[in-house]
């Protein structure tokens, strides 16, 4: 349960930041930076005790990468979705219902740009918190939150910069994102996650 716990607390936060950075309309170079920096300090947090995912992508690449029980899976992905539900109720109320510009991706380009920065995210984390060569290594969470955060100043104005299906369905109940859109993140990313795992093990193949 511990686990779930930290993947729900891992996630609000991070929904949470892009909310309020995103709707409190700062400088365009604020919500990447914040971005970055919230997803760093929580895969730090919570690293040992659930793995830090925060992100239903990674949980399917580390599961199909080996690192991830099958038993796991589901309930890593109905925390971190409900914590994105429940951050996405707190930017609300903290932001007393502002809304920002609604965000119509171009299919084509935001498909490509949400699975090349997916693909990116899930292969950092494979291989920095999850193979042999880096184990125990203290730069981890570095990596992950800096990854996130070149993909949000490189395509965060053609996809959104989601690169996480959890922060999708955030987006999506903050307004920031339409409904009819999900299907873009949720295919990018998940077909991202199984391309980087498959993409490890060929790279890796002692890394059992």
């Amino acid at each position: 349960m511990n686990k779930y716990i930290t993947e729900m607390i891992g996630t609000f936060f991070l929904v949470l930041t892009i909310g309020c950075s995103i709707l409190a309309g700062g400088p365009r170079a604020i919500p990447p930076l914040a971005i970055g920096a919230v997803l760093m300090v929580m895969v730090f947090a919570g690293g040992h005790i659930s793995g830090a995912h925060y992100n239903p992508a990674v949980t399917l690449g580390v599961f199909l990468r080996g690192r991830c029980p099958a038993s796991d899976v589901v309930p890593y992905m109905a925390s971190q979705v409900v914590g994105a539900a429940l951050a996405a109720g707190a930017v609300k109320f903290l932001t007393g219902g502002v809304q920002a510009p609604l965000l119509a991706p171009a299919t084509g380009p935001a498909l490509v740009a949400e699975f090349l920065f997916t693909f990116a995210l899930v292969y950092v984390v494979l291989n920095v918190a999850t193979a042999k060569a880096t184990s125990g290594n203290s730069f981890y969470g570095l990596a992950i939150g800096m990854t996130v955060m070149s993909g949000a100043f490189s395509v965060g104005t053609i996809s959104g910069g989601a690169f996480n299906p959890a922060v999708a369905v955030g987006a999506c109940m903050l307004g920031l994102v339409s409904w009819s859109c999900i299907w873009i993140y949720l295919v990018a990313n998940f077909a991202a996650a199984t391309a980087a795992a498959m993409t490890f093990k060929q790279l890796n193949p002692k890394d059992k």
